[in-house]
């Protein structure tokens, strides 16, 4: 795809994955509504195959290519969760997938990719060490290259979360979701803006990661001050694809520090019940940072991934 999205390439993307994907149930706790003063409503998708939301957007990206770029093998670099998405997408096509990962990507992340079939190829922890070993990899094999956020094709599947989310709960005053390169974050505006055009989207990023609330404000890509957060998964800087949709159609970016992302994550576990990851408990830490700003109205959030280490919990 080589533009933004619209309302029929979303509906399209959904249609091409389901049936390859969980749709996700939509959790709410009386005890954290009353304690946040509005009604939440968490997208699970923790719940979704390989633990995260990524699934969607690789499994779109890599079902739209044509049967020759498929047979050439898939390759992208990422942290884990859409290292995942493409090693799962690659699988459920019959194709070969190269996965190029930082040396200190999770070790949850690096077994999900080889019990999937994916080979990882490891490189330095910097993006310029991700992009000149994918490139390596593109030349030694032929592979198509999915971008793991700033690619449409990606955002569409992506987008088909928010799509679910409305289905259930068609009047939302407000949608959250994480920013880190903002493929989620983009599908999520762009759902919203074309299903529930009155609300707003509002995205909660890591104060040790704060790259995408600059952008945002400057209009182009902005590098963080520092790197140094717990939610290992929001460590990306916006693509320009993403920056543009961002700019159009999401209200507003909150930062929240590791603390309250700790917090957060603490509330969810003990209170629904269930296992995410520090990242999927940015957007939950920003609107109780802000509780004001969203007292009394109707919030969804996307919980986007439960692949956390067991072994190094923060509590």
């Amino acid at each position: 795809m080589n533009h933004i999205p619209n309302l029929q390439d979303i509906q399209n993307a959904h249609e091409r994955i389901k049936p390859f994907i969980h749709q996700t149930p939509v959790l709410s706790s009386q005890s954290i509504n009353e304690l946040a003063g509005c009604e939440i409503y968490f997208k699970c998708e923790n719940f979704q195959k390989i633990g995260a939301f990524k699934a969607r957007g690789g499994m779109n990206a890599v079902l739209s290519l044509s049967k020759e770029e498929q047979e050439k093998g898939i390759t992208t670099h990422s942290s884990g969760n859409h290292a995942q998405a493409i090693a799962l997408a690659a699988k459920t096509v019959g194709t070969k997938a190269y996965i190029v990962m930082p040396n200190n990507a999770p070790e949850i992340k690096k077994k999900g990719v080889l019990a999937l079939g994916g080979e990882i190829i490891e490189c330095e922890p910097t993006l310029e060490a991700r992009e000149s070993t994918v490139q390596q990899v593109i030349k030694r094999t032929g592979a198509t290259f999915v971008h793991p956020f700033n690619n449409y094709d990606v955002i569409a599947g992506q987008a088909t979360t928010t799509v679910e989310l409305i289905a259930e709960i068609p009047n939302l005053q407000v949608v959250m979701a994480p920013v880190g390169g903002g493929g989620l974050l983009s599908g999520t505006a762009l759902a919203t803006h074309y299903l529930l055009p009155y609300a707003e989207v509002i995205a909660g990023e890591p104060e040790g990661a704060a790259d995408a609330v600059l952008s945002f404000k400057s209009g182009k890509i902005e590098k963080a001050p520092y790197i140094k957060t717990i939610a290992d998964g929001l460590m990306t800087s916006l693509g320009d694809k993403t920056l543009e949709i961002i700019r159009m159609y999401v209200k507003d970016i909150i930062t929240v520090s590791d603390d309250e992302i700790i917090a957060a994550m603490r509330l969810i576990w003990e209170r629904l019940k269930i296992v995410i990851e520090p990242s999927c408990a940015v957007p939950f830490a920003a609107l109780l940072k802000q509780k004001k700003r969203f007292s009394g109205k109707k919030v969804g959030i996307i919980l986007t991934g439960g692949n956390v280490d067991l072994g190094k919990l923060p509590f």
